[in-house]
């Protein structure tokens, strides 16, 4: 059979008329409809906005046709999130981003009813394993709502919705049309600067100054996420027998892991988020007696008992117990790592420990050799950490070493004066700052029983 005797072709060709042209689409019509599919808040931008340059390469590799990227929320029920059961805050993420999901799904098969084309992108936790330990999002979605004007970054990192502060989830859609729309604007920040997420936070990764401890919160927070339902995969396998696995792991700890696999993973904290008061309906309460607010929200949530996940040489390890003597501090291991220069040193300012910092006043040239060879930047002045990918200003100290090399350093398994002795670091200037510098990051590898450190993968 020929393509123009298949039946569907001849059905088709039968309809006769044309395809008659879609009418443009406009801001009005976009907007209405992602609110009626159920989003609480949206807004317009272009896809070549210069404010979401940064998500250029994201937008394109999604949807090479994009033209126009609609930002939108989902409120959340602000007191489940607030509640110290953990299950009930995270029965209300998982069906926030249910709704966040549904409301773009439905969105997209409005409009390609409608004879346009949209991409839903994907709105819950990050997918893209493939890319594993690597950047593993589709799609950023803080800085397009914070560029479409639907909020601002908190100091807990989280995105403050003008309105209802930051009981939301984001959700970002790409439209094959050009829509003309007027940016919207949002001239302030909604964040009090109130310090309660600092107060909040179990591992201190939010700082008083401004500062943020990724891995800190990466660490407990998504304990039964990646990595570490990695480490657990590898307490199991490193473990003799059965009493010996029980030794390591408790069995709430296994039943938490069951439950995550076979529901959905269970956050461990985002108390940032339920203390936080910012936002015109949140607001309220704090304003009206700050120190009931405080022991209604906050106190809670410090004086919980849970066990809290730590790296070994991280900064959380030396605060929780002394400021939060409920809690069980429990250490636990860093997921690994790609051991490439651009990776590494990337890395460097996601895990860098300002306490651990503390005395050091230095610059640091930084050159990875091997595969992917880089050179780097690393000052580290006033317990915090700045980065630039090249070479920047005058070096107090001049280091070459591989990225495999880097890690054993990590690990604490290998010595600065070790690695210079058998040529594997170089380094031109004070080896002791050196020294000082590893210190600034966890170590890297598995923590056995006796406190050694097995060799990183």
């Amino acid at each position: 059979m020929s393509l123009s005797d298949h039946p569907s072709v001849q059905r088709h060709r039968s309809a006769g008329a044309a395809p008659r042209a879609n009418a443009p689409l406009t801001e009005a019509e976009v907007l209405q409809l992602c609110r009626d599919c159920g989003a609480d808040d949206v807004a317009l931008l272009s896809a070549d906005d210069p404010a979401i340059a940064a998500q250029r390469n994201e937008i394109e590799r999604i949807f090479p046709e994009a033209r126009t990227v609609v930002s939108f929320v989902c409120q959340m029920n602000r007191e489940p999130v607030r509640a110290t059961v953990r299950s009930i805050a995270n029965q209300e993420f998982h069906e926030t981003y249910d709704s966040v999901n549904e409301t773009a799904r439905t969105f997209v098969r409005e409009l390609q009813n409608r004879g346009h084309r949209a991409v839903n992108a994907v709105a819950a936790f990050p997918m893209e394993q493939d890319n594993f330990p690597g950047k593993n999002w589709a799609l950023s979605h803080k800085p397009i709502a914070v560029a479409a004007g639907l909020g601002k970054m908190g100091l807990h990192r989280c995105v403050i919705h003008p309105k209802f502060g930051s009981f939301v989830l984001l959700g970002t859609i790409l439209l094959a049309d050009e829509v003309r729309a007027e940016k919207r604007v949002l001239d302030y920040n909604p964040c009090l600067e109130c310090k309660l997420c600092v107060a909040a936070c179990p591992v201190e990764a939010i700082g008083v100054d401004g500062s943020f401890n990724m891995l800190s919160c990466y660490t407990h927070n998504y304990r039964e996420f990646l990595g570490g339902f990695g480490d657990w995969v590898e307490t199991i396998a490193d473990s003799k027998s059965a009493d010996e696995y029980r030794e390591r792991v408790p069995l709430n700890e296994t039943a938490s892991m069951w439950q995550s696999l076979s529901f959905k993973p269970s956050y461990k904290a985002a108390f940032c988020i339920s203390v936080c008061p910012a936002g015109e309906d949140v607001l309220g309460p704090f304003l009206e007696d700050r120190a009931a607010f405080v022991d209604r929200f906050v106190k809670p949530l410090q004086d919980k008992s849970e066990t809290i996940y730590v790296l070994d040489g991280s900064d959380a390890q030396d605060i929780v117990a002394k400021k939060f003597p409920n809690k069980k501090v429990k250490t636990v291991s860093w997921m690994n790592v790609e051991p490439t220069g651009p990776s590494l040193l990337f890395g460097m300012r996601l895990s860098f420990q300002r306490r651990r910092s503390k005395g050091l006043d230095a610059t640091f040239h930084m050159h990875f050799t091997g595969p992917r060879a880089i050179s780097g930047t690393v000052s580290v002045r006033r317990l915090a950490v700045d980065l630039d990918f090249g070479l920047k200003g005058v070096a107090d100290v001049v280091l070459r070493v591989s990225g495999p090399t880097w890690v054993e350093l990590l690990s604490r398994k290998l010595s600065v004066p070790d690695a210079m002795a058998d040529g594997r670091l170089e380094v031109e200037g004070d080896a002791e700052l050196v020294t000082r510098l590893v210190e600034c990051y966890p170590r890297y590898g598995r923590v056995a029983q006796d406190g050694s450190v097995a060799e990183p993968a």
